[in-house]
């Protein structure tokens, strides 16, 4: 999409420029003082982030993780367990192992019918369409929204007041072929400036013209999950049962259109 212009910004911003290779990603991982579990962990995520073509998500978050502060060795905690809600911490590791560890509970004692998960203290979550789907995959309707630290100002200019705030919402299907929308509200996103794809100017809420409506959602996902998991930047999962198998007929009147989520 950057084209030659990406070459342009990397040498911008040096420090994320040069690629992972994907040999060295598991032991750079490793390096940080992360068990192998959890590093195997973080590399599937951003080796599916590489081969979905969203490179701001993949390998090229390494050398990003190696110039942020967490504890290696901690791991979530759920604070709170009831059928509808729970409550979980990140106790100062990484979101990703956050998010794993509660999709990983999550499919291994589904709701009966839907529950609402706070995730506090989780940051960086990575791209939601990745957990969202294994939620799918799973059987389960999933609605992730996470916030980040401020990026974005309003349309008409000014400081940053939100994250770029991503919205994730999958819907199993009988098929096995999910419907995954993920979406951020920058036009860019901050792993695009992490991956030397855009320079940090370039975030603003996407729509041109239009961009009131994403700045409108970016706020609301701000409120709404902060008002839920507090100021420390954290997410929230929706997941329920489904009642009804509306995605293949979906499919059937899209006729052959790549729809959201379809992997290549």
């Amino acid at each position: 999409m950057f084209g030659s212009r990406g070459s342009r910004v990397n040498k911008m911003f040096g420090l994320y420029a040069r690629p992972v290779d994907r040999g060295e990603a598991l032991s750079r991982l490793r390096a940080l003082g992360l068990s192998d579990e959890d590093a195997q962990t973080l590399f599937a995520h951003f080796d599916a982030a590489e081969q979905a073509g969203k490179e701001g998500h993949g390998h090229s978050r390494i050398p990003w993780l190696e110039t942020q502060e967490f504890d290696p060795i901690a791991r979530p905690v759920r604070l709170e367990q009831a059928e509808s809600f729970e409550r979980w911490s990140g106790n100062g590791g990484l979101g990703y192992l956050a998010m794993a560890s509660i999709c990983r509970a999550t499919l291994a004692a589904p709701p009966d019918r839907a529950r609402l998960v706070v995730a506090e203290g989780c940051f960086p979550t990575g791209s939601l369409g990745y957990w969202a789907r294994s939620l799918a995959d799973g059987g389960l309707i999933a609605l992730i929204a996470a916030t980040s630290p401020r990026r974005l100002p309003a349309p008409t200019g000014g400081i940053p007041l939100t994250g770029t705030n991503p919205l994730a919402i999958a819907i199993p299907s009988s098929d096995g072929r999910p419907i995954v929308a993920d979406v951020s509200m920058g036009a860019v996103t901050h792993g695009d400036v992490i991956a030397g794809r855009a320079t940090p100017d370039e975030l603003v809420p996407f729509g041109g013209p239009l961009a009131h409506k994403a700045f409108a959602l970016a706020v609301g996902l701000e409120l709404f999950v902060t008002a839920l998991a507090g100021d420390e930047h954290g997410a929230v999962i929706l997941v329920a049962q489904p009642e009804h198998d509306p995605v293949p007929g979906f499919r059937g009147l899209a006729d052959g259109i790549r729809l959201p989520g379809d992997r290549a």
